[in-house]
């Protein structure tokens, strides 16, 4: 299977859950930023990325009841670099009591020391690596040299020690779709669980005429198109089609919220319009409707997996075919 039978059957039964509930909109991932903090400065993220103090992380607490609060099965701990977190292990022992799946989403440059012989292999956690190319591109795109290196280093050492291990590449506006090609090889060489490609995310502090228009995404992802299906992509056939502009989807911003040492962002992981710590406040007072028309200016050029890939799966449900090919999808991976 693409994803781990356990995975797969916890969506399933969350979504079910909902659907039961007559609820149309709930939240599938947390984007849990428990600090701004980094080890590097890349060029594609956000700005309070890179001028974050550790100091003003978020206690441990409050992550774990941002996590009961929202319901998510998933929890994606990003930030920052979320192994400079020093309540690691806590976090992830206590996200894992509460039988949620977690992917530790990291440059890869400290899982050895903060990781590896601390927070032991788990069925319920998966390292997911930033690999935005090879090693002249990724170094370029995190702004150091080495990070290429030591990044593949520790792939081969979390699969030795028995971690599950995925890698997580953005594509951007002078990613060149071979080296894409090239990069998939490579994981699979390095026998990765599973691999995400998708388009650069669009933060709203972030100035660098960097990443895509709409057009541009369309025409590098038609020729991503033409080699998904011999790698073990996590993008959807779906959502890989929606980014080749061969399908249209509304947006569902409410399917990965986020919170962050600033409380809940909202309306998405990108747009920062409002925050707050009271998550009835944020889930009941954001105008979804509006965000998933993508009418606003900032939206024009997203194709942000984390917006669409629930707008596919919801989709699905009413087209027959659609879902037939997502179950044989996941079943062939």
């Amino acid at each position: 299977m693409r994803f781990p039978l356990h995975i797969a059957v916890d969506n399933l039964t969350h979504q079910l859950a909902n659907a039961v509930r007559g609820r149309r909109r709930y939240p599938f991932v947390l984007m849990l930023e428990p600090l701004y903090a980094g080890n590097l400065a890349c060029l594609g993220c956000a700005s309070e990325r890179h001028t974050g103090k550790l100091k003003d992380r978020l206690p441990l607490d409050m992550c774990l009841k941002a996590v009961d609060d929202c319901g998510a099965p998933g929890v994606s701990l990003c930030g920052g670099e979320p192994t400079m977190y020093p309540e690691l292990k806590e976090l992830i022992e206590g996200i894992i009591a509460r039988r949620r799946h977690i992917y530790l989403c990291t440059n890869a440059l400290l899982l050895d020391k903060k990781v590896f012989g601390i927070v032991a292999p788990h069925k319920r956690l998966t390292i997911n690596v930033h690999l935005d190319g090879l090693r002249e591109t990724h170094d370029h795109v995190c702004a150091r040299e080495g990070v290429y290196d030591q990044a593949i280093a520790m792939i081969r050492e979390a699969k030795r020690l028995g971690y599950h291990v995925m890698t997580n590449t953005t594509v951007f506006k002078e990613t060149d779709v071979e080296e894409v090609r090239e990069l998939c090889q490579l994981a699979q060489e390095l026998k990765v669980d599973g691999m995400l490609v998708s388009p650069g995310y669009h933060y709203e502090s972030v100035d660098r005429d960097i990443f895509l228009t709409r057009r541009e995404i369309h025409d590098k992802f038609k020729k991503i198109l033409g080699f998904a299906g011999r790698y073990r992509l996590t993008s959807t056939p779906m959502f890989l089609e929606f980014a080749a502009g061969l399908r249209d989807y509304r947006c569902s911003p409410w399917s990965t919220v986020t919170f962050t040492p600033r409380g809940w962002k909202g309306p998405c992981y990108l747009i920062g319009q409002k925050y707050t710590f009271d998550w009835n406040e944020f889930w009941t007072e954001t105008d979804w409707e509006y965000w998933e028309s993508r009418r606003d200016a900032r939206c024009q050029n997203c194709a942000m997996h984390s917006g669409f890939e629930a707008s596919v799966v919801s989709e699905a449900r009413s087209r027959p075919r659609d879902l037939v090919r997502l179950a044989a999808w996941n079943l062939g991976g």
